[in-house]
């Protein structure tokens, strides 16, 4: 989220809810998982859990954190300045990138392992092709 904070918000101020870098990082996070398309995003973004929603520094209200919807995601990333947006992502590569010059980012849906309501487990892994290092591994938990 730190390299976010650099791109100019475009939006207009009347009506922000949700700080730019936040949605920025929301999205980033659900494409890395593999949505693809603003309802996939959005879909990827309302399954987090609280947890994950605070992680993301999403807005705190009556106790829960609230992310964004399908449309504030869609005009954020239609709005955005692609350089400014391209520069943040090629400092993070360069600042958490250094050991490897690709990563594998891949998920996988885990066979015969099941939560409460009897739906499959996913994760997600970013691994490094070089070092081999396992950047980060996440479980999907579905919110509903």
């Amino acid at each position: 989220m730190i390299t976010f904070k650099a791109i100019d918000d475009p939006r207009r101020t009347q009506g922000k809810k949700h700080q730019l870098p936040t949605i920025l990082s929301l999205s980033a996070a659900a494409i890395l998982y593999g949505m693809r398309g603003y309802k996939d995003i959005a879909l990827w973004v309302q399954s987090l859990g609280n947890k994950a929603r605070s992680r993301f520094r999403c807005r705190k209200r009556n106790g829960r954190y609230e992310v964004p919807s399908r449309t504030v995601i869609r005009n954020a990333l239609v709005k955005v300045d692609p350089e400014q947006l391209n520069q943040a992502l090629n400092t993070w590569n360069t600042q958490y990138g250094y050991l490897d010059e690709s990563l594998a980012i891949d998920g996988k849906t885990m066979c015969n392992a099941l939560d409460g309501q009897g739906r499959q487990t996913h994760i997600m892994s970013v691994i490094g092709h070089e070092s081999g290092h396992c950047y980060t591994q996440k479980k999907w938990e579905h919110s509903r």
